[in-house]
């Protein structure tokens, strides 16, 4: 699916899910707890284990695309975040799903670790919440910014969590404040604020946008802040230990400039938009993926890949290094989690299981090839379900906002649309903010009038098949 230039990260990123989906059948329980309820039995992640305590290489609990990472403090349990607005906190070992925890109106965007057992989740609801130990209630949550929040860290010390907003904004919140506090509001930039990371003296905030700027604000007054404009937008931005500053940009380069914001070496992994990077502990190694580029790992010094990892899942939307460096975590479009031995690029564990079947996988249609840019979030087949958007199975000739156990919005509820070849055509002639006022879906077009006959075409025919 042709998109406008820097819009990689808006093509399936924020797609709206404003209700839970539900958790995949899977073999084996494991007893835990969710928020405002008693405990109860969640499906074990890894299926039948072979022996206890053993830790498997793939997770699974999601019900849509896995968001975001992040490796706790306590180096036994991560936290992943998804389009399914659930938060799961996992033990790695013993591997099981200890808590899925509901808060968030629709998809969790972002996380940070903080100390003392805490992390701090971010949706696009606007709202971030901060979860302490075992408890599956919020301990405080922080409201404020007027629209999806794209991006969390948190100060070296732990003592202040950084928000970036599609509000365009950055926000600056006391974690041990009294909750009356007034948060600290950046500006600067004039698009949405996709990626954080604090300076290593914790004294300066770089921020990157959709508007390709990076930018270093001292957070306790100082000098100006200083800025670079880069030629795409910045998805995602890391800072080592020594301050050097990584940025991952919807034109496929790994950036890397010094704390003054001089540029001292790219890497251009060739496979479009990147979506995410992290930093090994040591600073040594980043970590970057994208829509269609596989997780690379690359030298920080030398600005050189040294391995790809080559797994099922893309588009990777999230990476994370356990807290000692040894696994790297990554989030992808087929809801799975899955560990990876960072010395050599293999699974930590056992081996990962294959990817299911899709509809895309050995059709020679053309309109196949367009709809892999979709299928991260919209099933086909008829036994599929709802995923980030509504099954598209039958949909030739159904009203608009009709999917069965969808959430759609009130605005695509009011909408007076059937879908055909034509009005699905339209909708990707023009794009969705002028077709659908009002969605939440990104903004996308296809620009080729052939490549959207193409797909209407295969969607006819394949959304009425059966089997």
């Amino acid at each position: 699916m042709k998109m406008p230039v820097g819009a990689g990260l808006l093509s399936l990123m924020w797609l709206s899910v404003s209700g839970a989906l539900p958790l995949p059948p899977l073999a084996g329980m494991v007893v835990a707890q969710t928020a405002g309820t008693t405990p109860k039995e969640l499906p074990d992640p890894f299926g039948p284990r072979r022996s206890a305590g053993e830790v498997l290489s793939e997770m699974r609990g999601h019900g849509g695309p896995v968001r975001a990472i992040a490796a706790l403090d306590d180096g036994r349990r991560i936290v992943t975040g998804g389009f399914d607005s659930a938060i799961i906190v996992w033990g790695i070992s013993p591997a099981l799903a200890m808590h899925v925890l509901k808060f968030h109106d629709s998809t969790v965007n972002a996380l940070a670790t903080l100390p003392g057992d805490c992390f701090a989740s971010g949706g696009e609801d606007a709202r971030i919440a901060l979860w302490c130990g075992d408890g599956v209630t919020p301990r405080r949550v922080f409201g404020g910014h007027t629209a999806p929040i794209a991006t969390l860290t948190a100060s070296p010390d732990g003592a202040v969590l950084a928000s970036g907003s599609w509000d365009h904004t950055v926000r600056l919140w006391q974690v041990g404040g009294s909750g009356a506090e007034e948060a600290v509001t950046i500006g600067g930039h004039s698009g949405p604020v996709n990626g954080l990371a604090f300076s290593p003296d914790g004294k300066s905030l770089v921020s990157a946008g959709y508007d390709g700027q990076v930018r270093v604000t001292p957070v306790a007054g100082g000098p100006p802040a200083r800025s670079v404009t880069l030629p795409a937008p910045v998805n995602a931005v890391a800072a080592t230990r020594t301050g050097e500053i990584v940025t991952a940009g919807a034109d496929g380069l790994l950036r890397f400039f010094t704390s003054e914001l001089q540029e001292v070496g790219a890497a251009d992994l060739g496979g479009g938009p990147l979506t995410t990077v992290a930093l090994s502990p040591d600073g040594r190694i980043a970590a970057t993926a994208g829509l269609r580029t596989a997780v690379t790992m690359i030298d920080v010094a030398t600005r050189k890949p040294t391995s790809e990892i080559l797994g099922p899942g893309l588009p990777v939307w999230s990476v994370a290094f356990s807290r000692d460096g040894r696994v790297l975590f990554t989030g992808g479009a087929d809801r799975a989690v899955r560990r990876w031995d960072t010395a050599t690029g293999k699974p930590a564990g056992g081996d990962i299981a294959e990817a299911g079947p899709e509809e895309t996988a050995n059709d020679p249609h053309p309109g196949a090839r367009v709809f892999r840019a979709c299928k991260a979030c919209h099933g086909l087949t008829v036994n599929d379900v709802n995923r980030a958007g509504p099954t598209l199975h039958g949909i030739m000739g159904r009203r608009i906002a009709k999917a069965p156990g969808y959430p759609y919005s009130e605005a695509l509820r009011r909408l007076d649309i059937e879908w055909s070849k034509e009005t699905i055509a339209r909708l990707f002639e023009i794009g969705p903010n002028a077709y659908l006022p009002g969605t939440k879906m990104p903004e996308q077009t296809i620009s080729n009038a052939e490549d959207r006959k193409a797909l209407v075409d295969w969607l006819a025919e394949r959304s009425r098949k059966t089997e």
